[in-house]
């Protein structure tokens, strides 16, 4: 095998500085707004020096990441030896890291603006020991051959076969790389209407509300309750049509980050391997072993469930988008329901998606759907009847959408038990649908309460491997009797 090192891409030491620069946006905005977005120059005056400071420390700080982010890249050097991809980094303390081949899981790949502008791809590498999905080793810019490089390696290494460059890899009689098989792209509709019905409008207009606290002493308060008064004047309508418009743009917003994550995704499959790609302007890809996911989950917020469907979601035991801290991985964003199970039945075989009958709570469990929701909501009602009386007695009207979701959430809850599948079935807003086979559960727990003990009722609850603390589905206020079914069936 040969040892020759490389180097990244010299457009890597401008990503690591802009990343850095990213992170320290907040500490920026902070200083700069410390010191009342004024900086006085004037060395003759005498608060010169102390208004300075801060600007030193701004300076100071924009140095230091630029000359790391510099330095990162002229001493970053990785190579291939005895099937290992080996890393090493840092001028004063190096840094080495050694990765058996036998041991990566996945290579996932990522092109930004500048990867794109240079036609360049970030290389993570991922491990089953990768943590709060941070990847193993980053090789942050690399040309698309290089990338490629690395997966050669790795596959020969894997296969016990001697090292051949990408060059000669392709011999006589070798069979080529086996073809990728689309099985779902987005469309501009379905981009929209995921938009429209999943929670970013609502994430939106929280972040506008979060931005606005942080400003709060910037904005002319009095000059606005001036205007809407004056609007008040003039009819319900007119503030009416405000807060339409307010909606419009929360969901134009929404759309444009919708398009930004999500534009041209597209599931696809290659031999053994799940492969998913999405992004505008930072195009992310992803490659998943089959053999890795634990569980597929299927949920349908009201919206969605009205309309007939679904997001569908896989919790693996490695892979995944870099940064994001769990393992649930997209797999659909937005399909309709009749048609999810085609290429899921294609995709995993040996799974049967096809729920026919529930064991659900009986109907002695019902109250305990909602009445555990009294500890907090009898509290929040006397206070507010209280303080705002006699217009806080109207609080009492809670009690009525409080007991329709509990109601909402017994007629959904269920699970069966079939050979060597459990599914469960749950909601909280959202109804969710959870498959999992009995070679991939890690715990499945029973659990009773001192009232459920007395109504012989109970909770199981099942955990699959997945990121830190695993991925789980409870069937809660089931049938004593069936959670003992479901821990005999796990046990033998």
């Amino acid at each position: 095998m040969s040892n020759e090192k490389y180097k990244l891409h010299p457009v890597t030491a401008v990503i690591n500085v802009v990343k850095a620069l990213k992170d320290l946006l907040i500490p920026i905005i902070i200083i700069v707004a410390a010191n009342g977005f004024n900086f006085n120059l004037d060395y003759r005056s005498e608060t010169f020096f102390s208004e300075m400071i801060p600007l030193l420390i701004l300076i100071i700080v924009l140095s230091v990441t630029v000359v790391s982010g510099l330095i990162k890249w002229w001493t970053f050097i990785y190579w291939f030896e005895d099937s290992e991809l080996r890393v090493e980094y840092g001028l004063f303390i190096k840094k080495k890291r050694y990765i058996p081949f036998d041991r990566i899981q996945n290579l996932n790949y990522k092109e930004g603006i500048f990867h794109r502008l240079f036609k360049l791809v970030q290389v993570q590498v991922e491990t089953a020991g990768s943590k709060d999905g941070k990847p193993e080793a980053e090789l942050t810019a690399v040309t698309k051959a290089a990338a490629d490089e690395v997966e050669i390696q790795m596959k020969k290494a894997k296969q016990k076969l001697p090292i051949e460059s990408e060059q000669e890899q392709m011999v006589e009689g070798e069979e080529p790389e086996p073809v990728s098989v689309v099985l779902h792209k987005m469309k501009i509709p379905e981009l929209l209407l995921l938009a429209t019905t999943s929670s970013g409008v609502g994430v939106v207009l929280a972040g506008v509300f979060a931005v606005l606290s942080q400003f709060a002493e910037f904005i002319p308060f009095d000059l606005i309750y001036d205007e809407l008064a004056f609007l008040v004047e003039y009819g319900f309508i007119v503030v009416m049509i405000l807060i339409a418009l307010a909606l419009i743009l929360a969901w134009g917003v929404s759309v444009g980050l919708t398009f930004l994550n999500y534009y041209n995704f597209t599931v696809s499959k290659q031999h053994d391997r799940l492969i998913i790609t999405r992004g505008l302007i930072e195009k992310k890809r992803v490659t998943i072993p089959l053999n890795r996911v634990q569980a597929i989950k299927l949920a349908e917020n009201p919206f969605q469930q009205m309309l007939g469907l679904a997001s569908v979601a896989v919790e693996s035991a490695g892979g995944g988008f870099s940064g994001e801290n769990d393992k649930k991985i997209i797999l659909f964003p937005l399909i309709a329901k009749k048609e999810v199970f085609t290429p899921l039945a294609e995709l995993f075989p040996e799974y049967d998606f096809e729920v026919t009958q529930l064991i659900q709570p009986p109907k002695k469990a019902q109250p305990f759907f909602y009445r555990i929701d009294f500890v907090w909501l009898v509290p929040l009602i006397g206070a507010i009847s209280y303080f705002f009386y006699p217009y806080g007695l109207l609080s009492l009207l809670l009690i009525v959408p409080i007991i329709l979701l509990g109601r909402w959430q017994f007629k959904t809850t269920g699970f069966t038990v079939k050979d060597q599948q459990i599914t469960i079935v749950s909601r909280l807003v959202s109804r969710v649908t959870f498959y999992a086979l009995k070679k991939r559960v890690q715990i499945t727990q029973g659990s009773q309460t001192y009232f459920q003990k007395r109504r012989d009722i109970g909770s199981v609850k099942i955990v699959v491997m997945s990121g830190m603390l695993g991925a789980s589905a409870t069937a809660r206020h089931m049938e004593q009797q069936e959670i003992e079914r479901v821990l005999s069936w796990y046990e033998h």
